[in-house]
């Protein structure tokens, strides 16, 4: 009975009620929107790296390591020389390494010198492989993939010539100009700072600064693109590398044999350790973001309790028919709590399905033209929560009106209003 009264009087009011339901999606939309924005920030920063066992660099901190070598901030404290790298390399629990070496950019993109490898090994998100949108890996001592980021940034396609400069700051006086790449392979995006740089072989890193000195060319050292493909361009040093291991029980053993290396001083971290820690210090945000989220909670909610109470003065004659009919205080204050209750999950429908249609629309778009990737799935435990603490707290918001609603009725007449 009190379901079918509840559903009259919402109808009767249809108008306002409406307006209501939607007042308050809208704020639940954005809570859904935030919520969800801030768990796929803390995914997207966790999948940065995946199916690496460890990164191995010059003795510095485990972020400095991590943020120089995956993130592409920052700059190494020192190199690893090569004769370091093959010996660990061949170590019998390692199954693969992917060296890389930095220290060239292309405006301000930096550029990582590496193997083919690091396409093969290299994941991201959940243990998802790198996969080319265009072209190719590189083969050819000139030749550049690009991550999706620069591609689509400074507009590159497959055969354009480029020029990488000396240095690894966005202003660059030292140009490789006579040495020109040739663009390759063009990555899809991952969301990842593997977007953000531009990626050629070891060889070619060498093969640039022959003829340089403390980064500078000397006059009459330098060689031509033919001239450096006869050299020997076995690199000499290289900044980090990342190891897999063939069984992950051997990690911590192998992570403590590389951190006493004697030949050279050495940090070996675990990527998601780092990562971890790295979030940690970054939660800051996370935490801002959960305050503005209960913050549209509560504002949305507060607005529900002065449209309820706004409206109880025009329905004094409908409570007080209900009153003279036999309804109890109990009864009126149930069937005001049900009729929230009505209202609230109408707008958390209406504001789930508006967030989950965005999503859908918006998914393809924001990949493709900025490199975002947001889950399309809104259903979680969190969004739960949140739909459950949305109805408790529709529930206390209800009660100023629902108690406010027959209090009055107790001193109002039914006598016609002049």
């Amino acid at each position: 009975m009190f379901t079918r009264i509840a559903y009259r009087s919402l109808w009767a009011r249809r108008h306002t009620v409406i307006m209501t339901i939607i007042t308050l999606a809208i704020s639940l939309s954005l809570l859904f929107s935030i919520e969800h924005i801030r768990s796929q920030a803390r995914d997207s920063f966790t999948s940065s790296v995946s199916g690496v066992d460890l990164v191995v660099g010059a003795r510095s901190g485990q972020l400095n390591l991590l943020l120089y070598s995956v993130f592409r901030i920052g700059n190494p404290t020192n190199n690893i020389r090569w004769e370091t790298y093959e010996r660990i390399q061949n170590h019998r629990q390692i199954e693969w390494t992917v060296p890389i070496s930095l220290g060239d950019s292309h405006a301000g993109y930096r550029v990582v010198g590496t193997t083919g490898g690091y396409f093969e090994h290299f994941k991201v998100g959940q243990r998802q492989p790198l996969q080319f949108a265009n072209g190719e890996p590189f083969h050819d001592l000139y030749d550049v993939v690009l991550g999706a980021e620069v591609a689509r940034t400074l507009g590159y396609r497959l055969g354009d010539k480029i020029t990488l400069s000396h240095g690894m700051g966005r202003t660059s006086f030292m140009h490789h100009d006579d040495l020109p790449f040739t663009v390759v392979g063009v990555l899809q995006p991952t969301g990842t700072p593997v977007d953000k740089a531009l990626y050629v072989s070891l060889p070619a890193i060498e093969a640039i600064h022959v003829g340089w000195q403390h980064g500078a060319p000397m006059p009459g050292q330098t060689a031509t693109a033919e001239e450096t493909r006869a050299m020997d361009l076995q690199p000499k040093e290289i900044t980090a590398f990342f190891v897999g291991m063939r069984s992950r029980v051997a990690t911590f053993t192998v992570q403590r044999q590389i951190n006493d290396f004697r030949g050279e001083p050495l940090t070996a971290i675990l990527p998601g350790v780092a990562l971890a820690e790295l979030w940690q210090m970054l939660s800051m945000v996370e935490n801002i973001l959960r305050v503005v989220s209960l913050l549209v909670l509560f504002a949305a909610f507060a607005g529900l309790v002065t449209t309820l109470l706004a409206s109880m003065q025009e329905r004094e004659r409908e409570i007080a028919i209900l009153r003279a009919t036999g309804a109890r205080p109990r009864h009126i204050f149930m069937l005001i709590q049900l009729e929230v209750l009505f209202m609230t999950i109408a707008a958390l429908l209406l504001s789930l399905l508006t967030v989950q249609g965005v999503l859908w629309v918006s998914e393809a778009f924001l990949a493709a033209r900025f490199g975002i990737f947001i889950g399309t799935n809104l259903v979680s435990i969190t969004t739960l929560w949140l739909c459950a603490g949305a109805l408790v707290l529709a529930a206390l918001a209800a009660c100023a009106p629902a108690i406010a609603a027959y209090r009055r009725a107790l001193v109002t007449t039914l006598t016609p209003r002049l």
